[in-house]
C-alpha cells in the first residue's frame, strides 16, 4: 500500500510540474501577444501620421506655391478663352468606300479642313 501512495504522490508531483509548464508557457505566449499588439498600434499610428502628413504635402495650396516658385508659367489671359461657337467644323467623315483613307487625305481626294484654315466660302455668298 506504500508502494501505491508513493506512486499516487509521484504522479500527483509529475502532473503538477506538467500543469506548471503549461501555465508558464501560456503566460509568455500572452506576453509576446500583448508585446504584438503593442508593436502593431505603434505601427497604425506610424501610418496614420504619415498619411496625415501625405495629405499636408497634396493639398493644392502647396502645390500651386511649388509651381509659382519652381515653374515659368504666365498667368492665362481672357483672350486665350473663346466659346464652343467658335471652334471649327468636324473635319469630314471618311467614307466606308475608300479603301485607304489615310492615301486619300494625302492625295487630295477629301475636302481639306483644318483647325488652323477656315473652310472656303462659297462664292455666292
Amino acid at each position: 500500500m506504500r508502494l501505491l501512495n508513493i506512486l499516487v504522490i509521484a504522479a500527483l508531483i509529475a502532473a503538477a510540474s506538467y500543469v506548471y509548464k503549461i501555465k508558464f508557457e501560456s503566460t509568455l505566449q500572452a506576453e509576446r501577444v500583448a508585446k504584438l499588439h503593442g508593436e502593431i498600434r505603434k505601427e497604425r499610428n506610424i501610418i496614420a501620421s504619415l498619411r496625415a502628413e501625405w495629405a499636408r504635402l497634396e493639398t493644392p495650396s502647396r502645390i500651386q506655391g511649388l509651381a509659382d516658385r519652381h515653374l515659368k508659367l504666365e498667368p492665362i489671359k481672357s483672350t486665350q478663352v473663346d466659346s464652343l461657337d467658335h471652334l471649327p467644323p468636324r473635319p469630314p467623315e471618311l467614307l466606308p468606300h475608300v479603301a485607304d483613307p489615310i492615301g486619300a487625305i494625302a492625295a487630295g481626294a477629301l475636302p481639306e479642313t483644318t483647325g488652323s484654315v477656315a473652310a472656303p466660302v462659297p462664292a455666292g455668298r
